[in-house]
C-alpha cells in the first residue's frame, strides 16, 4: 500500500512537495513551483529509487548562497517520512 507525503517547503522557490512512497521506493514525486524543468528531471530520476538512496543523494544540496535547495527540501520531506515510520 502506498503512502502520500505532503511537505511544505522552506527557504526555496517551490512551495510544496508531494511524494508517493510504496515499500520504501518512490512511486511518484511532484514539486509545486520552483524551476520547472529541473524539478521534472529530478522527479524522473528519483522515480523507482529507494527513499534512503534519494536522501543520501540530495541531502545538503545548496542553491547558490541559500543554505538549502529544492533537492535538499525533497531529502527533508523524505527524512520526515522516515521519522514517522
Amino acid at each position: 500500500m502506498s503512502e502520500t507525503i505532503v511537505y511544505k517547503t522552506k527557504g526555496v522557490c517551490s512551495s510544496q512537495i508531494i511524494c508517493e512512497v510504496e515499500d520504501n521506493k518512490i512511486v511518484q514525486l511532484k514539486v509545486i513551483g520552483g524551476c520547472n524543468g529541473n524539478l521534472k528531471g529530478i522527479s524522473a530520476l528519483v522515480k523507482g529509487r529507494d527513499v534512503d538512496e534519494v536522501i543520501d543523494a540530495l541531502d545538503g544540496t545548496r542553491c547558490g548562497f541559500k543554505p538549502t535547495s529544492c533537492p535538499d527540501q525533497i531529502a527533508k520531506a523524505l527524512k520526515q517520512y522516515k521519522a514517522g515510520h
